[in-house]
């Protein structure tokens, strides 16, 4: 990721991306852009597996700012983040209130990660704002579950209530940052099996091998310096669950594009809310 032509190359993509009304062009651009970084990644592992001068490269750990605390809908924020870390071979540990992330994988893939998000959250917020301004989700319901108390008992039930705005974008951008990875997950395999196939299609050889011990590299390197307890978790069964706003962000996730104002490999900072 640190080669200039490599650059020009995917921020070519990005304003191809950026350039287009149909739907299916934008969608074509940015998963080529995913999978010219996931062949710059492979191509740099491959040159470190056989000590061409990059052997000093090594996982890092850093700090992702997501927002200020006490805003709301954080949670969604770091639920893309962490939807386009794990295309791009990061693992990553999420702070109690989700005001910030610690990615922990190369330099290169976490600047990928950090360029792709960049563009991606900011059009979630976008599409999520639109969905409420149309007022398609008055009417709805939600399935949200609650604790009924009984004297010393209580026990859990699912209740039915008129659909929020603010349950209404959390469930809109949760399917926006799922679908959003699905396809990232697709344009990054894609380039995989190609790489794998070119050299020859051994799983246990060659660029294969290179790439699970990456996978391993990281791993331990998460596991040695990672002082996180705990799970995150993208949603809880109290926050309410709509399958009409879902489906709306769902279609927005497919929709989404990269736009041309993306610089690779600069500091990130919060998104102003």
């Amino acid at each position: 990721m640190q080669d200039n032509k490599l650059l020009t190359k995917i921020a070519g993509l990005l304003r191809q991306a950026e350039g287009t009304d149909n739907e299916h062009e934008a969608q074509a651009f940015m998963q080529a852009a995913q999978r010219l970084a996931t062949a710059a990644s492979i191509d740099l592992a491959v040159a470190r597996a056989h000590g061409n001068g990059n052997q000093r490269l090594a996982p890092e750990q850093r700090n992702i700012a997501i927002g200020e605390a006490g805003k709301r809908g954080l949670r969604t924020y770091v639920q893309l983040f962490v939807a386009i870390a794990r295309a791009n071979d990061i693992t990553c540990d999420v702070a109690s209130n989700s005001t910030f992330v610690y990615a922990y994988g190369f330099p290169g893939d976490i600047d990928s990660c950090e360029a792709l998000y960049s563009s991606l959250v900011v059009q979630m917020v976008a599409a999520s704002d639109g969905y409420l301004k149309s007022g398609d989700y008055k009417g709805e319901t939600f399935a949200r579950v609650v604790a009924q108390r009984r004297g010393r008992f209580s026990r859990r039930v699912v209740e039915e209530k008129p659909l929020s705005p603010i349950t209404a974008r959390l469930n809109f951008q949760s399917a926006f940052a799922e679908r959003i990875g699905k396809r990232l997950v697709q344009a990054r395999d894609e380039a995989r099996e190609q790489a794998v196939a070119a050299d020859g299609g051994n799983p246990d050889t060659g660029t294969a091998l290179v790439l699970r011990n990456k996978e391993i590299e990281v791993r331990d390197f998460h596991r040695e310096v990672s002082t996180a307890r705990g799970t995150w978790r993208s949603h809880s069964a109290s926050a309410g669950y709509s399958e009409s706003a879902r489906r709306a962000g769902d279609r927005a996730g497919r929709r989404a594009r990269l736009g041309e104002d993306i610089a690779l490999g600069g500091p990130r900072g919060a998104l102003e809310a």
